[in-house]
């Protein structure tokens, strides 16, 4: 049988029920989005069920929404069942007043590396991590630099000509 979008929204709500996902899809790919709480459960599900087998941790990052009051921060994972050659992105939002969500180091190995960098460029913690620190920037800052918390160029400079940069 081969695995479908529809086929893999129906086996999740008939483990999860109706209400816990968001459903979106986007150039065929199948994108869900669950309480930050879940993401274990629907992680150790999409893994252990016989007909998912979404046992590959092709990429883990953050993304930063600044106008979602409540969820600012996302974590987003991207699966693939090798067999099936299928994939699909799950998303799980937090607050960036409390940035937590529990790791999947105890189910993908690769994502230790993953979710420390996320933790390093979007300070999103990951509650259970075995070794939770920054891995590419220098321990001293007290900031992280890939939330949209800073403007994109420094305005003060006067070195620009805006009109090369179509501003004139």
């Amino acid at each position: 049988m081969a695995l479908t979008n529809e086929y893999i929204i129906q086996r999740l709500k008939e483990k999860f029920g109706e209400d816990l996902f968001t459903f979106q899809e986007s150039y065929g790919l199948l994108e869900l989005v669950a309480p930050k709480e879940m993401n274990l459960k629907v992680l150790n599900f999409l893994y252990d069920d016989a007909q998912l087998q979404f046992r590959f941790l092709t990429d883990l990052t953050g993304v930063h929404y600044p106008n979602r009051t409540g969820e600012e921060l996302a974590v987003v994972y991207h699966l693939h069942n090798l067999q099936s050659n299928c994939r699909i992105r799950f998303k799980v939002h937090t607050s960036v007043d409390q940035p937590e969500v529990f790791t999947a180091t105890g189910l993908f190995s690769g994502a230790n590396w993953m979710e420390r960098e996320t933790y390093d460029f979007f300070g999103i913690q990951f509650v259970g991590h075995p070794n939770l620190k920054r891995i590419l920037n220098v321990d001293e800052m007290d900031y992280f630099p890939l939330r949209k918390e800073f403007p994109l160029e420094d305005q003060t400079r006067i070195d620009k000509d805006d009109e090369m940069f179509g501003r004139g």
